[in-house]
């Protein structure tokens, strides 16, 4: 019995501390000063990695970020259960413009918050990050995933 508890613990320690194994990529914000921004981002394309997000990270570098990219255009919907830092979220359509930014979404809200437009694309960054490099609505996201 108390073998079974260790190894329950185990499991579940590994699970809550387990490091990233998410494909990263390199990606660009192109502001209207056509000042770029790059950022190297852990991708999430599927629903077990799209649902963990950013959740339990205690600290998030200024240069990275987590992109939750859709199959299709689509309104997404997003929240900050379990998330301990304050994020931006942005939302991008298929041709990579930001069509959505959300300063500063408080962590553990369970707030939904809407893309309002059908987007294919979700970059979380580090809270505040948006307004200290002046990204804003219409800029342009420089990635594969973009046409």
């Amino acid at each position: 019995m108390i073998r079974l508890f260790f190894i329950l613990l185990f499991i579940v320690i590994n699970s809550t501390f387990e490091v990233s194994a998410l494909e990263k990529n390199q990606l660009t914000i192109i502001n209207k000063h056509n000042l770029t921004h790059g950022f190297v981002v852990e991708v999430a394309r599927t629903n077990e990695e799209k649902k963990r997000g950013l959740m339990f990270r205690k600290t998030l570098d200024a240069n990275s970020g987590m992109l939750f990219l859709y199959q299709r255009e689509a309104l997404q919907l997003m929240w900050m259960k379990n998330t301990l830092i304050p994020l931006d979220i942005l939302f991008i359509d298929k041709t990579g413009i930001i069509t959505r930014i959300v300063e500063r979404a408080v962590p553990h809200s369970l707030a939904t918050i809407s893309s309002r437009g059908k987007v294919l694309a979700v970059l979380e960054l580090k809270g505040g990050l948006t307004s200290r490099l002046d990204i804003k609505r219409g800029d342009k996201v420089s990635h594969p995933a973009f046409n």
